[in-house]
């Protein structure tokens, strides 16, 4: 490992804190042992993850590997342990906590550690509440902390948390500001203020960037005030020193300000003195609770012009929404564990307990990468392509995510839909075909009206197609109708588009661009062929009978002519390219034809591809096509859903659990890795793992 020199020794650089092992074993880790856990995951700027298997020992990081330090250190009868981060007091290392358990779900992280006699649980939750824009807005999560003692005696316990001035930008030499606010509370609700620590950046640039970080807004960090509650905000060293000495802060705000943030290391504390945890407790005492997050406004531009977060429209001030947000918090926890059952039971019947696990482990993470911007009359769901191209609302990221707002809301995949109907439709896109993304970089949705961007014609045009013939299914008819009416002279000209071009590919880009451009791509010419079955269903939604004959009668004549070109000469596998005889790839895209309910690609095809695919396993899954024995986690899910072929379908579940099970890379979720040797290639916290709900959205 390579540390850097800092007064409280936290940083390890981004490259190597991804790939930093477990400080120590944990005794219990269900249902599945993440590649980097979930903290705090909200939306593409807070996407907090802890990578290693233990909480104390190795800092918490942004979901790029740059550090985002948080603190947690429990004095128990006058002696100190870390049981989060890896702070230095005195320049010594304090023992930690040992850590007992982990448990994850889809919306929470438990952690259980036991020392000196002590229980200390955290739960750390990110909502997720797709029936809600309202509190899908919100930008903060939670912490809930309690303790009790597990020997049959009496001891005295505080609890020690703070965030480094690492989350309120991306380059450790920027100047901040920080300080302290008193959030009053509700004449009808709990009758506590709350004491909020924030830290800003000193010359904030709005839209701005740094190591994929926001330049502009404020890292927020609450709990309520009471006579139990100390806090404090200054350099590292001073801070943590005092709470691990005496137990509690002195209430000063470091006035030394703007520094820069590896100048000292200011972090914001907050000190809860427990006092005597009794002996004779039987549960838990009622959690602590404490919020963070990060707050912007504006949120992202448009077009050149500045759209608010959706928040702005519920409460005119953040700190109203901090307000609501901790009021909010037993009812959000309630809500989680609802939510948790229902995606495990539904996993579970689907696909079995490993299939529940990847579910769990996917979902905060495809959530932690979108944005609700807007207002409520127009509200607007923006997705960030993190980890690759940094896109804002790409195509082909939006499409290989889309099973999970299938499952959770439909709506909430219309949401995305609309902005790259709006720029398609009003903002000047050039071509025929689908455009690739609204922006280059995030939070910036500048469009392309030059059409310089990274085509992929047949592609992104039948993901438009297929993903709001999927919108349509579940819609209430009266909308469907308006929905297909309102955008059907754009959809007619990208499937027209595909009728033209997509049965026999000319050379081109696509969504697996890291394997470069193909000519004849049967996988691609399959997608485009459902797309055109899609605008089949489109046009029946509008009541365009004509139309809706049409596009169905030319996509089935398609997949009979496509049946034919992709096959091998050896008749037992259909190839990766009509010029290529002897290759062979994944043919993930026969999902979309049964989510559709289409029922073009003949049944014998299917069954003839899932024999040969298991005769392409390989220890950790089924690569993506003969080239390479790399593959993507969200075709392969797709895959799975696609085939009625029992077996196949839970060889992939327990390929895909083996990798983020056993991997020792340590960044979240990979949708990219090798098959032979179990390990990433690429890609990290990206939203197309939600594409592992596929399985959930077929029957």
């Amino acid at each position: 490992m390579i540390w850097t020199k800092q007064s409280r020794a936290s940083g390890i650089v981004a490259g190597v804190l991804l790939l930093a092992l477990a400080t120590g074993s944990v005794a219990q880790i269900a249902p599945i042992r993440p590649p980097a856990i979930p903290l705090i995951v909200r939306n593409p700027y807070v996407s907090t993850w802890q990578p290693a298997d233990g909480l104390p020992g190795t800092w918490p990081a942004f979901w790029n590997g740059s550090t985002k330090a948080m603190t947690g250190i429990a004095r128990i009868d006058g002696i100190a342990y870390t049981f989060m981060g890896s702070p230095r007091i005195d320049e010594k290392q304090l023992p930690a906590m040992t850590q007992t358990a982990l448990e994850i779900t889809p919306t929470q992280s438990h952690f259980t550690f036991q020392t000196a006699g002590v229980t200390l649980t955290l739960n750390f939750l990110s909502p997720v509440e797709p029936d809600d824009l309202r509190r899908l807005s919100v930008p903060f999560g939670y912490i809930f902390a309690s303790a009790n003692s597990n020997d049959g005696k009496s001891h005295t316990v505080s609890l020690y948390f703070d965030i480094s001035g690492e989350w309120a930008h991306g380059d450790t030499k920027t100047q901040v500001h920080w300080g302290k606010e008193t959030i009053p509370h509700e004449a009808s609700g709990p009758q506590e203020d709350l004491s909020a620590l924030t830290i800003t950046p000193a010359s904030p640039k709005v839209f701005g960037e740094n190591n994929e970080y926001p330049m502009w807004g404020s890292a927020v960090f609450a709990t309520a005030a009471s006579p139990a509650l100390t806090i404090q905000a200054g350099a590292d060293t001073i801070v943590r020193a005092a709470a691990a000495h005496q137990g509690v802060l002195d209430g000063t705000i470091d006035k030394a300000m703007p520094r820069a943030i590896n100048d000292h290391w200011p972090v914001l504390g907050f000190n809860l003195d427990l006092g005597k945890v009794p002996a004779t407790q039987k549960r838990s005492r009622l959690p602590f609770v404490f919020v963070l997050g990060f707050v912007r406004d504006p949120a992202v531009s448009y077009l050149g012009k500045p759209v608010a977060p959706l928040w702005k429209s519920y409460w005119p001030t953040w700190q109203e929404m901090l307000r609501f947000a901790y009021d909010d918090a037993s009812e959000a926890l309630a809500r989680a564990n609802t939510l948790d059952k229902k995606v495990t039971a539904d996993a579970n019947r689907a696909g079995g307990p490993k299939y529940a696990a990847i579910c769990a482990l996917a979902l905060r993470q495809v959530f932690g990468a979108t944005e609700m911007v807007g207002t409520k009359d127009a509200p607007w769901m923006f997705m960030k392509e993190i980890s690759s191209d940094g896109n804002i609302s790409t195509v082909d990221i939006v499409y290989p995510a889309f099973p999970v707002f299938l499952y959770t809301n439909p709506h909430l995949l219309r949401l995305q839909l609309d902005p790259l109907f709006a720029y398609a439709e009003t903002g000047g896109w050039p071509k025929a075909f689908a455009e690739h993304d609204i922006g280059a970089s995030y939070p910036n949705a500048d469009g392309h009206n030059d059409g310089k961007e990274e085509d992929m014609p047949v592609e992104e045009s039948a993901n438009m197609l297929i993903m709001t013939a999927a919108y349509l299914r579940y819609a209430p008819k009266p909308e469907a109708t308006e929905y297909a009416k309102a955008h059907f002279k754009i959809l007619k000209q990208w499937a027209d588009y595909e009728v033209a071009n997509s049965l026999n590919p000319e050379l081109q880009n696509q969504t697996d661009d890291f394997t470069g451009f193909i000519k004849s791509s049967a996988n691609l010419a399959l997608k485009g062929i459902i797309g055109v079955g899609a605008m089949g269903q489109i046009a029946g939604y509008a009541g365009n009978n004509d139309d809706a004959r049409r596009y169905q009668d030319v996509s089935r004549d398609m997949i009979g002519k496509w049946a034919q070109l992709a096959q091998s000469k050896e008749g037992n596998h259909l190839v990766l390219a009509y010029t290529q005889d002897t290759t062979w790839s994944l043919k993930y895209n026969a999902y979309p034809d049964k989510v559709l309910g289409l029922k073009l690609v003949p049944r014998a095809t299917l069954m003839e591809e899932a024999a040969f695919y298991k005769t392409k396993e390989n220890a950790f899954g089924i690569p993506l096509d003969g080239r390479h024995t790399y593959t993507k986690t969200d075709w392969e899910i797709w895959t799975a859903a696609s085939t009625d072929d029992k077996a196949l379908r839970q060889a992939i579940v327990d390929d895909v659990y083996k990798f983020a099970n056993g991997s020792n890379f340590r960044g979240a979720f990979s949708d990219w890795y090798d098959t032979v040797s179990g390990q990433q290639v690429g890609f990290v916290a990206r939203p197309v793992i939600g594409g592992v709900f596929a399985i959930l959205t077929v029957k």
